[in-house]
């Protein structure tokens, strides 16, 4: 049912790929510190490698969750 053109489904999905964003976006540089912070260590290019992915998978989610957002308030068109 759309309220005001507003397709209500996608707008919550939207909203769940947002909430998804964010928990990315504070994991991600998280991850990276600590990869930096253990430059010695034998782990330090996968931990880096990860919080790499997860950065990049940040963005990504971020703006997939911007399109959602903008196609549930004016349509696919």
């Amino acid at each position: 049912m759309n309220i005001m053109g507003t397709d209500k489904d996608l707008f919550f999905k939207s909203l769940k790929f947002f909430a998804y964003t964010v928990v990315l976006m504070f994991t991600a540089p998280a991850v990276i510190y600590q990869a930096f912070k253990n430059q010695g260590h034998p782990f330090f290019w996968p931990v880096l490698i990860i919080g790499l992915i997860l950065a990049v998978a940040a963005i990504v989610m971020g703006f997939y969750s911007l399109k959602l957002i903008i196609r549930s308030f004016f349509g696919k068109d």
